[in-house]
């Protein structure tokens, strides 16, 4: 059995989860609310302050679903609760990002500017221009929109430049030998 589709998600004080009868999970807490569509193979149930999941065969599907139906929930649980941030940074001589109300604007080394505006449930913050603060309720919006942004110039592995996370390590290549 899946040891992490077997283990409870918790609720605490002030989150609500609603199942309908189609497997949509809805959590309301004091952030926001979620939807999800979660597998029919796997049966949700909300009881003494938990959800509890559980699989009515150990066929390979309803296994490979078990513990993914559970960390969705749960990720949903923490987003209304605390939410989730990826935090980036700009590495590259005249690299810089600025917030003009609700748009990112980049400075990546091109002719021109990079505008992104932020999309609906998430948010950018700038607390020094060598930093990007990405934050949200949904924990896979907020990794998709800062993958969207790193991709605009990922690290290179000569000199490192370009836009990493913060606990991203970049590995280093040598560069040309040169002539003796």
């Amino acid at each position: 059995m899946s040891r992490i589709g077997r283990k409870p998600a918790q609720l605490p004080a002030g989150v609500e989860v609603t199942v309908d009868a189609n497997n949509m999970v809805t959590v309301k807490g004091p952030k926001g609310q979620l939807q999800e569509q979660i597998s029919k193979l796997i049966d949700i149930e909300v009881k003494d302050g938990e959800v509890v999941f559980t699989r009515t065969s150990d066929d390979r599907n309803y296994r490979s679903q078990h513990g993914l139906a559970r960390t969705l929930v749960n990720n949903m649980i923490i987003g209304v609760t605390s939410g989730f941030e990826k935090r980036m940074t700009l590495v590259g001589v005249g690299y810089r990002a600025e917030k003009k109300g609700k748009t990112l604007v980049m400075n990546l080394g091109y002719s021109h500017p990079v505008e992104m505006p932020d999309p609906e449930g998430i948010t950018t913050e700038v607390p020094d221009p060598n930093t990007v603060v990405v934050k949200g309720i949904d924990k896979a919006a907020v990794g998709n929109y800062a993958a969207v942004i790193r991709s605009w110039r990922e690290p290179e592995p000569y000199k490192g430049k370009g836009i990493k996370y913060e606990n991203e390590v970049i590995r280093r290549k040598e560069g040309k030998a040169g002539a003796k």
